[in-house]
């Protein structure tokens, strides 16, 4: 940690202030990232794409629960694959309860991996989460929307993000949003990738407003201290009394 002036309540309410015009700034301009976003062209989605779910197949259209927008997690978990990835498994966590608040704002959120059903409900029992979470195994969902690769992709190199960055294994994370009309037609809006998920992970960015950050800092890659959740020491907190 950077060493920190100790100063009087007034002079932080200075520095807090000059901060918060700081604020201000990048408030504006991600409203106007915001508005740049949903101002994008659309693709139409042609392929009848048919995932395996709880109760059977599952159509594309299906998973729309009768709204006309979705969010899909990219929830990186192979067909071989015995645990999903504890990185995306942190994001899980994250939206979680999220899917009542966003079902009142006409958007459906699911997961989608390639891992097979069984295994998938497995896992979501394991973890306690609720969601809907289903199977393309059986298509090419996946690889269609930037999140799984072959083995010739990954060779060929800048493979992630658009072909922006390579990355080493077969699957990768992602959020991908779809708009169905009134006449049923899916049409492609977004996805983002790799720090473009930030966003959406608000145990970041909480940690983002503590001294510490995310002191990430000397590990040997960002996300290395992460686990799932029910994976993680309890932490040894040294006592401390008047006694002490």
């Amino acid at each position: 940690m950077q060493p920190h002036s100790i100063v009087s309540r007034e002079e932080w309410i200075a520095a807090r202030q000059t901060h918060l015009a700081h604020e201000k700034e990048y408030t504006k301009a991600r409203e106007r990232l915001n508005e740049e976003r949903r101002a994008l062209p659309w693709v139409r989605v042609e392929k009848n794409y048919s995932f395996d779910g709880p109760d059977g197949k599952v159509s594309f259209g299906d998973l729309f629960k009768g709204r006309s927008q979705l969010v899909v997690q990219h929830l990186m978990f192979a067909p071989d694959w015995n645990e999903a990835c504890k990185s995306c498994s942190f994001w899980a966590d994250g939206f979680e309860r999220m899917i009542p608040h966003l079902a009142a704002r006409d958007t459906t959120m699911v997961a989608i991996s390639r891992a097979p059903l069984p295994k998938l409900a497995a896992f979501k029992q394991r973890m306690g989460w609720t969601f809907d979470w289903l199977s393309s195994g059986g298509n090419e969902f996946n690889y269609d929307y930037g999140v799984s690769f072959t083995q010739e992709q990954i060779a060929a190199g800048s493979n992630y993000n658009y072909g922006t960055t390579p990355f080493g294994g077969e699957e990768a994370p992602g959020i991908s949003v779809f708009y169905r009309d009134e006449a049923g037609n899916i049409f492609h809006t977004y996805s983002c990738f790799a720090r473009g998920l930030d966003m959406m992970n608000a145990a970041y960015h909480y940690l983002d407003l503590t001294p510490l950050g995310r002191h990430e800092e000397g590990l040997p890659y960002p996300m290395d201290w992460v686990r799932l959740r029910d994976q993680y020491q309890p932490s040894q907190v040294q006592a401390s009394c008047c006694h002490s």
